[in-house]
């Protein structure tokens, strides 16, 4: 790790500064691969899963009795602790509907909006060495709130050809189309372009390597949108006299652990605490069974010394991190300072895997300093807002003189004619 004591303000730029990847070699691989599914369907995504999974699927398609089966391989713990996280993040998402407001903005001039959920939404669900169903709860809860009418889900096989139980569970519960198995960029194109099995969606959500991200982004140009821009996760910890070093080092490993190229950012105004915490990842690290990804991630991550509460706010608002943390006396006194985060913990007891996984809040969320101009996913995710309007006659007479002046002001004539047709 690298450790910084009271860096100058000067040096902070490059110290914001994620690790970069190398885009030339990914985005040539990102064409071919898309061209390939284009072109060939069902057929490339079955050789894709060969060559990068090692996987051998005959059909690409989930079946009812695998899910049934997948059902019968977790256990009611899971099963209970997974209802749960979904109840709360239905409660939350479910807070965020909104009433149709009328706004009369002149006398007989009405205004209003309404939402329209997004008919068909993708869903990318990373396998691998975290197979994340949380984030199926995550994507699919809100998706079924705003009335998403397919909701598909790609997610990589196993060697075997299979889905992990608990993935395919959640699915179920939270009322997901259909369900492929297939992974990557060639998951990404298949959404895009649609095959023989798998649909085309308007929307393409959720996270993955650097491999799916480029392939989300590249899928903009064939008119399909996805969530956000976002790459490796990450976390930034705030500590000052009064945090734990115990739970610090907790949530800085627990981001670390997610891959080689996570970054954590730990910045303390308390030197007792900053010597302890680091101490105490070197001593946490060694229990962890993914201890290899957390020692790579710690290798691009910065542990900061910094004088006030107030400059490492500073700081954090200059490195926009996907998740803020601040274990902090008066946290709420520092709230109005955060600018860019995409979600916040307050205090010691609120760890960033709560909002992972069961708070209600939604982890996916804008990473690589995107917070300063995303937001993390929501039910407005998942849908489209129309205006609409309806003048009367008496609200065009009252209106209709801005109107002409306007359109005349900018040479746009057939507008004027368009109200004085009407006013005469």
């Amino acid at each position: 790790m690298k450790i910084y004591r009271y860096p100058i303000k000067d040096s902070w730029k490059d110290l914001v500064k994620r690790p970069v990847l190398e885009q030339k070699e990914i985005s040539g691989l990102i064409t071919d691969i898309f061209a390939e599914v284009e072109k060939n369907g069902d057929k490339a995504l079955r050789e894709f899963n060969e060559k990068f999974d090692k996987a051998d699927t005959q059909s690409i398609s989930v079946t009812e009795e695998e899910i049934e089966n997948a059902e019968k391989q977790i256990s009611n713990e899971l099963k209970q602790a997974i209802q749960q996280a979904k109840e709360n993040i239905s409660k939350f998402h479910a807070s965020q509907k909104q009433e149709i407001q009328k706004v009369e903005t002149v006398k007989g001039v009405v205004c209003w909006r309404e939402n329209r959920a997004v008919e068909k939404v993708g869903i990318y669900i990373p396998g691998g060495t975290a197979p994340l169903f949380s984030t199926v709860l995550m994507l699919a809860v809100p998706a079924n709130l705003a009335g998403c009418k397919e909701i598909v889900l790609c997610t990589p096989p196993d060697k075997n050809g299979n889905i992990n139980p608990a993935i395919l569970y959640a699915a179920k519960l939270c009322g997901v189309s259909k369900i492929f198995k297939t992974g990557g960029a060639q998951a990404v194109a298949a959404m895009t372009f649609g095959t023989e099995t798998i649909p085309a969606v308007n929307k393409i959500f959720g996270p993955g390597n650097q491999f799916v991200v480029a392939a989300k982004e590249y899928a903009q140009r064939y008119g399909v949108a996805i969530d956000m821009p976002a790459g490796p996760s990450e976390v930034l910890v705030i500590a000052d006299e009064q945090a734990v070093p115990d739970f610090c080092a907790a949530d800085l490993l627990s981001q670390a652990e997610h891959g080689s190229d996570s970054q954590v950012v730990f910045i303390s105004t308390d030197l007792k605490v900053f010597e302890e915490t680091v101490k105490a990842i070197g001593q946490q690290i060694r229990d962890l069974p993914r201890n290899e990804f957390a020692a790579q991630a710690l290798e691009n991550s910065s542990f900061i010394l910094i004088n006030t509460l107030k400059e490492a706010l500073e700081f954090s608002n200059l490195y926009a991190p996907e998740h803020l943390i601040l274990a902090i006396a008066d946290f709420e006194k520092y709230i109005p300072l955060i600018e860019n985060a995409g979600s916040v913990f307050l205090g010691n007891y609120s760890c960033e895997s709560a909002g992972d996984y069961a708070s209600g809040t939604n982890h996916t969320l804008p990473t690589n300093g995107y917070a300063k101009n995303y937001s993390g996913v929501s039910l407005d995710s998942f849908v489209k807002k129309i205006t609409f309007q309806q003048l009367s006659k008496e609200g065009l007479q009252n209106l209709g003189k801005t109107i002409e002046l306007m359109a005349e002001a900018e040479g746009l004539f057939a507008h004027k004619n368009a109200v004085s047709i009407r006013l005469k």
